[in-house]
């Protein structure tokens, strides 16, 4: 299965969460083609946030989470390869052949995956993900009048290819306020940023494809992205889930979507 579905389990409110990159499976026809050594513990991998997140369903949220690692292809980028970003940062291709410290990832160090590849991942891997996404969310919509996608992210603390200086705790995105209502941004923001935790608002991350994509707020359908350094739910080495830190941070996440539920009825 492409994704793993975590269903409501009490009565359902108009939030849907995404994950799209803690899979860490690789398709048994692809696995042979990774260097083997890399493909055991997937760097650019958000790991485990399915699992920092699975006190939704008791909310009334329903939560899809991908099986496959981004390697196999990324979720979040563009299906036609359109650059999120031109600021100069790198930019991992739709299917990528290096990691964000620009490791090869392939035995035979290509370059780029071929452009018929890149469509049949699409076809198999790619498409049935976000349409999985659009089915929740006019069933909800349908529902409700209106609908919240939160799709959920996690990073190393430093990404010398992505800036110098090291992240923030958490960052808001919302491509520039476009992708939500000012209503549930400022919701949003304010409850994390009366957390603990240092806080920014689209930068250096504004939301990427799913986000930009499912993001129609003239539409009552809104879309906030919710990036985080990995040391706020795992250990220091970023390596293992720490349950102090997350349960620490499922606390201020529980009310983030109190918040966000009060904000949509």
């Amino acid at each position: 299965m492409v994704f793993t579905l975590a269903k409501a389990s009490s009565s359902e409110v108009p939030i849907i969460i995404s994950v799209p990159h803690c899979g860490v499976a690789f398709p048994e026809e692809l696995k042979d083609q990774y260097k083997p050594k890399l493909i055991k513990a997937p760097d650019d991998t958000d790991w485990f946030v399915h699992m920092l997140y699975d006190f939704a369903p008791a909310l009334g949220i329903t939560m899809i989470a991908a099986n496959y690692n981004r390697w196999v292809i990324d979720l979040n980028r563009d299906p036609h390869s359109k650059p999120l970003y031109t600021d100069g940062r790198i930019i991992t291709a739709l299917c990528p052949t290096t990691t964000f410290l620009r490791e090869k990832i392939y035995k035979d160090e290509r370059e780029e995956v071929e452009l018929l590849e890149v469509k049949r991942r699409v076809q198999l891997y790619y498409q049935p993900y976000h349409h999985q996404i659009d089915s929740l969310l006019q069933q909800r919509k349908k529902k409700f009048g209106k609908v919240l996608l939160w799709d959920c992210h996690s990073i190393r603390q430093v990404v010398s290819t992505i800036q110098k200086d090291q992240f923030p705790d958490l960052i808001l995105g919302d491509a520039d306020g476009t992708s939500a209502s000012p209503g549930l941004i400022e919701a949003a923001l304010g409850v994390l940023d009366h957390g603990v935790y240092s806080v920014q608002h689209n930068h250096p991350f504004k939301g990427g494809y799913i986000t930009r994509h499912f993001g129609k707020p003239a539409e009552n359908q809104h879309a906030l992205q919710l990036e985080m350094t990995k040391v706020n739910y795992m250990d220091d080495t970023e390596l293992k889930y720490d349950k102090a830190r997350a349960d620490k941070m499922r606390v201020l996440l529980k009310r983030v979507f109190e918040k966000l539920i009060e904000q949509l009825n």
